[in-house]
């Protein structure tokens, strides 16, 4: 039996799930703004506990890698590093977007429909979001990218299929997006540690591992730092 510590913090939601055999026994969340640092430990903690077990009864700990908030990966993968060095265990890594993606099938209730897509969205600011499209079956359709929408976007896709779309980049495509018939959007969505489980524990199985030491976040664009807003800095 696979124990697998899953962390997810690529957007606005702190994630911990426990999960064996690829099914969540345990999970914390929280959408509190900025709260991830303070909230990761406590939940693995809370997670691995409340499960019954120890953290020496881990097997691996999987890790939402991204794209999405710079600050939030940094977070989750460096927490996730230490768990692993320290227990011995390997690290996984789970895209972002695929997990999101299982999610929505998952939540919804859909069934495997060739004519259905799904397009998860991470906001990236202004009118860019983080965005790939999946079938559901979970099958890349196409790759993640950083896209600026407009009122053509997913046009070629829009014209012969349903597309769902979900998280918390989808809102602001709502009302460019609305002369699209086929682009529906569901509001109850956001990541989570339960939706990378079934992923991570297939990875397990498959000895997809990542090197600990030199393993990054994909962030799909480079981190640029704002201006300080502190009096007589410049």
């Amino acid at each position: 039996m696979a124990k697998i510590l899953n962390i997810e913090t690529a957007t606005g939601v702190c994630s911990v799930a426990l999960s064996i055999d690829g099914e969540v026994v345990e999970i914390q969340e929280s959408n509190i703004k900025n709260s991830h640092a303070e909230q990761i430990s406590l939940f693995s903690q809370k997670v691995v506990t409340d499960s019954g077990l120890k953290f020496i009864d881990l097997d691996a700990v999987s890790v939402s890698k991204g794209p999405g908030s710079y600050t939030g990966l940094r977070i989750g993968v460096s927490t996730a590093k230490g768990y692993c060095y320290g227990l011995g265990i390997p690290l996984i890594s789970v895209g972002t977007l695929a997990s999101m993606a299982i999610g929505m099938v998952n939540k919804l209730g859909v069934k495997v429909d060739s004519n259905t897509l799904f397009c998860p969205m991470i906001d990236a600011r202004r009118m860019e979001v983080y965005t790939a499209i999946f079938s559901s079956n979970n099958t890349l359709i196409e790759d993640v990218s950083a896209k600026i929408i407009d009122n053509d976007s997913f046009s070629d896709y829009l014209n012969s299929y349903k597309i769902i779309m979900a998280g918390d980049g989808a809102s602001k495509c709502r009302e460019i997006l609305s002369h699209q018939q086929n682009a529906i959007f569901y509001d109850d969505f956001h990541p989570s540690a339960m939706h990378q489980s079934k992923i991570a524990e297939q990875m397990f199985l498959d000895g997809e591992f990542e090197d600990t030491a030199y393993f990054e976040p994909y962030y799909l664009k480079q981190f640029i730092a704002g201006k300080p807003r502190v009096k007589g800095l410049r």
